[in-house]
C-alpha cells in the first residue's frame, strides 16, 4: 500500500475549487428530504462541498491530508459564520466512530492511493457511514490519457505517481467499470456514471457513483 501524499492547497489558485459541482445541489436536496444531517466531507480539500452543505444546514465534518487546505477551510468558514470541524489525516484510518455519518461526499478523493489504498479507504467509508447511510464516490477512470502518461512514475498496471505541479508525489490509481462495481460491493448502487469532462483543451474521465450502506 502506497504512502498517501497531500495536495499542495497553498500553490492552487482558481474559482473552481470554491465552487460546489453542481451534483452537490441535488444531493443537498435529496438528503435534506430524506432526513439526512450528519455530512462528512472526505477529502475536503479547501472545503469547497464543506462550506456549500453548511449553509444548508447539515451538520458537518471535513477531513484532509492537507495543512494548508484546511487552514483555508477554517479561514472560510470563520468569515462566514459556519460551524464545520475540520481535521487533517489520512483517509486509510478515519478518526470517526462506527456509523457517524448518514451522509458523505468522497469527490475525487479516494483514488489517491493504489488499489489496496483504494479498497482500504472504501473501508473506512463503509464503517463510519450509518446503516441506510449514502455516498458520493467518485473514481479515475482508465480512459485518462493521464495513465499512459511517460511523465509519470508507473507503479503497477492501473497504478502511477505524478511527479509535477500541485499533484506532484501524489498516487492515482485508475480503474474501469467492473473494478468500481467490485470496490462497492458491500454498497447498494443508486446511480452509475462515466463522464469525460473538458476544461479548455484538455478532458478527463471519471466514474460518478451514489450508493448506501444495506
Amino acid at each position: 500500500m502506497l504512502r498517501s501524499e497531500p495536495w499542495k492547497w497553498d500553490q492552487i489558485a482558481g474559482q473552481r475549487w470554491h465552487e460546489p459541482d453542481p451534483m452537490a445541489y441535488y444531493l443537498a436536496a435529496r438528503w435534506t428530504a430524506q432526513g439526512r444531517r450528519r455530512f462528512l466531507d472526505l477529502g475536503c480539500g479547501v472545503g469547497r462541498h464543506a462550506l456549500f452543505f453548511a449553509r444548508q444546514g447539515f451538520v458537518i465534518d471535513a477531513f484532509d491530508l492537507s495543512p494548508s487546505g484546511i487552514a483555508a477551510l477554517e479561514e472560510s468558514a470563520r468569515g462566514a459564520g459556519l460551524a464545520i470541524t475540520a481535521r487533517v489525516g489520512d483517509m486509510l484510518s478515519l478518526p470517526y466512530p462506527n456509523g457517524q455519518f448518514d451522509c458523505l461526499m468522497a469527490f475525487h478523493v479516494i483514488y489517491h492511493s493504489d488499489r489496496a489504498g483504494t479498497e482500504k479507504a472504501i473501508t473506512e467509508i463503509v464503517r463510519v457511514l450509518a446503516p441506510g447511510g449514502e455516498a458520493y464516490i467518485t473514481f479515475n477512470s482508465r480512459s485518462n490519457r493521464t495513465m499512459s502518461n511517460p511523465a509519470n512514475v508507473r507503479v503497477d498496471e492501473y497504478t502511477c505517481i505524478k511527479t509535477d505541479g500541485s499533484e506532484a508525489n501524489v498516487p492515482h490509481y485508475y480503474v474501469d467499470a467492473p473494478e468500481v462495481r467490485r470496490l462497492l460491493s458491500a454498497f447498494d448502487l443508486h446511480l452509475f456514471e462515466h463522464r469525460e469532462e473538458f476544461r479548455g483543451e484538455n478532458s478527463s474521465w471519471h466514474y460518478y457513483t451514489l450508493c448506501s450502506k444495506p
